[in-house]
């Protein structure tokens, strides 16, 4: 049996380790994997890259992927691209494909299916936590205890200057990584794309802080968060080629209207890529196995369609039209669980 893996999207980490757990249970059964470089690109332009005497398991320890990653999708140009990935597949004499990504890779994965009979297995990653029939993706967790360990350094420094910490995230519609990382870190104020924000408010209630003695504040904002100054949006509402709100930038706009608004000085951090950089926790390499194992077993098993996901502590599969069919974004009972942080603010 010939399986072909590639691993599309922004990388997170755990990526290598689902490719090891995806590999050590193949190649156990005797089955061969065919690695495709940067994502969807790979199978369209045929960029093989060879997973021949690779140690999945020294692998499995290691950030970023293996075999590289880019945003690149056949629906796109569909007339032209889908058929550049089937040619690919039948190539190479691939009996099955697996696809480890977010929304869009896993989105173009279910239309091959569907549409074509593809035989392909989905592997979830995302660091934002966003796809809705999973419990979590692998790589978040990681990203969580980078974005709070930042957090907590930042209090320091802000603690000595008596600062405003402006701390922007990523998290373009979904405020998960935000919000988990605001939560351990015990930032004064949490602003989500789930929630608009409005200055004014914000500006109060941090003043209620610092006439009760703060020195200092943190203010975790997703890069995605809609903030508004006497009713009109401040944040931009450009969007970009593929039809999305432009991100970024939020966090140096709330540090500049804070300090004008309250004269308390105020710093913009961006955490960017950081996010996704480094080794993955201990938590994301055994979750990101478990999925590769899964992936493995339901190629072996010859079911396509599905995605490896996990529910309520276990690993299952589920098809991948219900993993794209909506996206997971924070509940109003999770924000209202951790209310006191997010707007208003209480005061010590």
């Amino acid at each position: 049996m010939r399986v072909g893996v590639f691993t599309g999207g922004g990388d997170a980490p755990g990526l290598n380790a689902a490719i090891c757990g995806l590999g050590r249970r193949l190649t156990a059964q005797g089955a061969e994997l065919v690695g495709f470089r940067d994502g969807w690109r790979g199978l369209i332009e045929d960029q093989v890259f060879p997973l021949d005497g690779v140690n999945f398991q020294h692998l499995l320890t290691h950030g970023g992927t293996l075999l590289g990653s880019s945003g690149d999708n056949p629906y796109r140009h569909p007339e032209r691209d889908v058929p550049k990935c089937l040619a690919t597949v039948a190539k190479h004499k691939l009996d099955a494909v697996v696809a480890i990504g977010g929304e869009g890779t896993l989105g173009a994965a279910d239309k091959l299916w569907t549409q074509h009979q593809l035989p392909i297995v989905g592997v979830p990653k995302t660091i934002d936590n966003d796809l809705s029939a999973t419990d979590f993706t692998f790589g978040f967790f990681s990203a969580v205890e980078v974005v709070t360990r930042a957090m907590d350094d930042l209090r320091s420094t802000a603690e000595s200057h008596s600062r405003v910490m402006v701390v922007e995230c990523m998290g373009r519609h979904a405020g998960w990584i935000t919000a988990y990382a605001g939560v351990a870190a015990g930032a004064e104020a949490i602003l989500v794309p789930e929630r608009p924000a409005h200055l004014e408010e914000l500006c109060a209630n941090l003043g209620k802080l610092r006439t009760a003695g703060a020195r200092a504040a943190i203010v975790a904002v997703a890069e995605g968060c809609r903030v508004f100054e006497d009713g009109k949006c401040l944040s931009s509402m450009d969007k970009d080629e593929f039809g999305e709100f432009k991100t970024g930038g939020v966090a140096d706009l709330l540090a500049r209207k804070i300090q004008k608004r309250m004269g308390w000085e105020s710093r913009a951090v961006v955490l960017a890529h950081l996010q996704r950089a480094g080794r993955p926790i201990a938590f994301d390499r055994i979750f990101a196995l478990r999925l590769g194992a899964k992936a493995a077993r339901l190629v072996l098993e010859r079911r396509f369609g599905y995605m490896a996901a996990l529910r309520a502590g276990e690993v299952i599969e589920v098809p991948l039209r219900e993993a794209v069919a909506e996206r997971k974004v924070l509940t109003g009972q999770f924000l209202d669980r951790y209310e006191t942080f997010f707007l208003p603010i209480s005061t010590p």
